[in-house]
């Protein structure tokens, strides 16, 4: 064992004891790898289960290493957890063994901090506009400004009173419209470059998967520089990368823009955007008139619509036209005019190339229609190219979730992060300081004893799910497990309108008993839905995709997890039908590559989503009975926790009676 090792697990040790923990095996594992990973410079994939203890093995090598850390998570929760919670439990007994100093920081988008110039410029703008005369709004807006003035604050959105998002809009940028701090009359006191500043020299950087993914894709730093970044929650990052990078046009954006054009240079520039803007408008709302009710031109558009594709045309060349006039005029001193100038230029310029994007459609593209907010979307149909390029060359990458794996095997997840794995090993690697094909894959399983502490059943009799939602069937059997079980249910659902169905059925038949539903409802935060799920300890929760994921509720509150259907990708799903047709051009398939991975995947996370600690115990009832009766099963089954498994109705339902019953006493 080298000198280093020693000195992580001296630290993992003295961290582990300073939150009154007790070392765990696959944390000590985890850890060990990640220390070799730094030390031979080489990438790690590891499927580390619900309870290892994680943060800890990923944080402690980097920091025993004296090497700065940059980790990105998909969710909120999680940033917060590191920054509030694991991080300043265990610095300070970090700093004594290490006998330095160990600072960290959270960096969000500019967008997340209040903008000091633009809640105090004089000049309403576009955004402000909106809001005149709205009483709610303006008493919103006093109380956001109030906070502002505060000494001490953070600036952050999440640290933020609560107000409507058009009052947030009215008083941030986002990071193409911001003139940078050196420009500012405000850049001393920026909240945004304050947290940068102090992200620029920590030694952990917390940070979300978005950012890092545009920083990546636009080969652009926004980020700190860093010797080794850590994705967790990583079976998230390529969605999440692909979400980033995904271009949209709206009409509302135009419109926006035009009218911050016309306000700024009044003339027959920003007339002629006008007058662009409100055609590309019109067209939007008539081609959304003319799709109604028609589901197929949800999905994927081979072209751009006809009737839409002049008034774009329009848009761009007067959009175009205004950012190269703004480029000219470099001789403004006063720094609000240089503020609001930025920011015209940043929205202009935004729509001019996102419409030049549309315009040259290319084939790693996928472009369609969302009409419930008549919004073009254009995304990349992968990314894995460029995360390779500018993410797995320039640093170890240790990527980390409790899934990674899909029928035991981390391929599918790799390949989409862009390591080189399987036949593609010998593609050519250009340089850069790591190789992507150098790549250790590792599962430390977790602490739980799955099979003692969970029953997964899985009923045979029911019909398979069709298009119309959950059949009758299903939803009486999902009844009787929730009187089983007392309440004490989170209900996934793969649809909005399974969501419905199963909150009208239980509200008929859960009538007499005290169990209260909580249903999640579109738009609905998850955070506060789940915190009133686990304080009333007999409720029941119904909630679609958001829940399946990151949902934390240990404990009594939560004894049965049921899920509606094998979650596989929608066919209208744009991107997703569009990589597994592009898969099964290639000679692959689309099912066994694209599909049953993300059904895998999800379905491990929900399933996840019951055992939370060592005294858990309960039911995973999954009601989609081609889990028994399919061959791909299987391959489902190998990547879910080893829950021990039945088909028989009456020792499930005797189980969660006793367990309900033992909670009560």
């Amino acid at each position: 064992m080298s000198d280093m090792s020693d000195k992580v697990r001296q630290a993992l040790d003295t961290a582990v004891t300073a939150i009154g923990g007790a070392p765990r095996e696959g944390q000590i594992q985890m850890a060990e790898a990640v220390a070799n990973a730094l030390t031979d410079r080489h990438h790690l994939m590891v499927q580390a289960g619900t309870g290892t203890g994680k943060s800890l093995a990923y944080l402690i090598p980097p920091l025993v290493h004296g090497h700065k850390v940059l980790v990105a998570t998909a969710t909120l929760a999680l940033q917060r957890q590191l920054v509030e919670r694991d991080l300043p439990a265990v610095v300070p007994a970090l700093e004594k063994v290490l006998g330095r100093e160990i600072t960290y920081a959270i960096y969000k988008g500019v967008g997340n901090y209040v903008c000091l110039q633009k809640m105090n410029s004089e000049e309403p703008d576009a955004d402000s506009e909106m809001m005149l005369g709205v009483s709610s709004l303006e008493k919103d807006a006093k109380r956001l400004h109030e906070w502002a003035r505060k000494p001490g604050i953070s600036g952050d959105r999440d640290d933020a009173p609560d107000v409507d998002r058009r009052v947030w809009a009215a008083n941030s940028v986002s990071g193409r419209e911001c003139v940078g701090a050196d420009k500012c009359a405000y850049g001393t006191s920026c909240f945004a470059a304050n947290a940068k500043g102090k992200a620029q020299s920590a030694d952990v950087v917390v940070t979300n998967h978005t950012l890092l993914a545009i920083e990546i894709v636009d080969s652009h730093p926004i980020l700190p520089e860093r010797d080794v970044v850590v994705l967790d929650e990583a079976h998230e990052f390529m969605d999440r990368a692909t979400q980033a990078v995904t271009e949209e046009l709206t009409s509302a954006r135009v419109l926006r823009a035009s009218a911050m054009a016309r306000k700024f240079m009044p003339g027959k520039l920003a007339d002629s955007f006008h007058k662009a803007a409100n055609d590309f408008h019109e067209a939007m709302v008539d081609y959304g008139e003319s799709i109604r009710g028609d589901v197929t031109s949800q999905a994927r558009l081979k072209e751009i619509p006809q009737s839409l594709e002049s008034p774009i045309r329009k848009v761009r060349e007067s959009a175009q036209a205004i950012t190269q006039f703004l480029s000219k005029d470099d001789e403004i001193i006063d720094t609000d005019i240089m503020a609001e100038r930025a920011r015209v230029k940043g929205a202009v310029n935004e729509i001019s190339t996102t419409a030049a994007t549309l315009l040259k459609l290319g084939d790693g593209f996928v472009l369609w229609y969302e009409p419930t907010f008549s919004t073009l979307y254009l995304a990349p149909l992968s990314v894995s190219e460029v995360l390779r390029e500018n993410l797995l060359t320039q640093t170890p990458v240790i990527a980390t979730s409790a899934t990674l794996t899909v029928g035991n095997s981390f391929n599918a997840l790799a390949k989409s992060i862009g390591f080189l794995v399987g036949d593609d090993v010998e593609s050519d690697f250009k340089s850069g300081d790591v190789d992507p094909a150098n790549l250790q894959m590792l599962d430390v399983g977790s602490p739980f004893d799955f099979a003692n502490q969970g029953v997964l059943y899985m009923p045979k009799h029911l019909p398979e799910p069709g298009r119309d939602g959950p059949s009758i069937q299903a939803l009486t059997e999902l009844g009787e497990l929730i009187d089983a079980a007392g309440g004490r249910t989170l209900a996934l659902f793969s649809s909005w309108r399974g969501v419905e169905a199963a909150d009208s059925h239980l509200r008929k038949v859960l009538a007499e008993l005290p169990i209260k539903i909580f249903t999640q409802k579109r738009g609905d935060s998850v955070g506060p839905l789940v915190e009133r799920f686990a304080k009333d300890e007999t409720s029941i929760l119904l909630g679609t995709m958001s829940l399946w994921q990151g949902v934390d509720v240990p404990g009594n509150s939560c004894i049965l997890v049921a899920i509606d259907r094998i979650p596989f990708p929608r066919p209208d799903e744009p991107i997703m039908s569009a990589r597994a047709a592009a898969a099964d051009a290639a000679g692959g398939s689309g099912f066994m590559q694209v599909s049953l991975p993300r059904a895998a995947l999800l379905l491990a996370q929900g399933t996840g989503r019951l055992i939370r600690s060592l005294d858990d115990r309960g039911v995973v009832a999954i009601l989609d009975s081609r889990i028994i009766t399919k061959r791909y099963g299987s391959v489902l089954l190998n990547s879910m926790p080893p829950l021990w498994r039945t088909s028989d109705k009456v020792i499930v339902q005797e189980s969660l009676r006793r367990l309900s019953q033992s909670v009560k006493e």
